[in-house]
């Protein structure tokens, strides 16, 4: 794989407690987003948060990495969903930090049973970048279940 790069610039306007800013992801133009102090600690309001990036992020990088690995079992994915949240907390001595997060996966797979979905869950998470990165000061669980088929 070559050497991804990405970027992203935010612009703020104002005071940290009553001013606001927008993200956006300038490599692709994907996004601009609108972010204030009160949507990092309370109410959302319809803004976004460094935090809700994050769990996107993860949830992206877990998704595409679970689908790989059951493509490389020969078991290709019909749908997969998967849910990720990211939780703050206020660590001893240190201040606030990411202390864990969560994926739940769930996936409609033709041919593929639970023993098998269930390790390319496991692989997936070893393969995701995201997950180390997280994993490296925090914890991250991984709850996945296969589906039933509509067929």
């Amino acid at each position: 794989m070559p050497r991804i790069v990405r970027e992203a610039d935010v612009g703020w306007q104002g005071t940290i407690s009553r001013g606001t800013g927008v993200v956006e992801a300038t490599s692709s133009g994907a996004f601009a987003l609108p972010v204030t102090i009160v949507s990092r600690v309370g109410d959302p309001e319809g803004k976004t948060s460094p935090e809700e990036l994050l769990a996107a992020a993860h949830a992206a990088c877990y998704v595409t990495s679970l689908g790989s690995e059951l493509a490389r079992g020969r078991t290709p994915p019909e749908r997969l969903n998967v849910h990720c949240t990211i939780t703050m907390d206020e660590v001893e001595g240190m201040g606030h930090r990411i202390v864990a997060s969560a994926i739940v996966a769930s996936g409609v797979v033709p041919g593929c049973d639970s023993a098998a979905f269930a390790q390319a869950a496991e692989v997936a998470d070893q393969g995701c970048s995201f997950s180390a990165l997280i994993r490296a000061s925090a914890t991250v669980t991984i709850d996945a279940n296969l589906e039933q088929g509509e067929g």
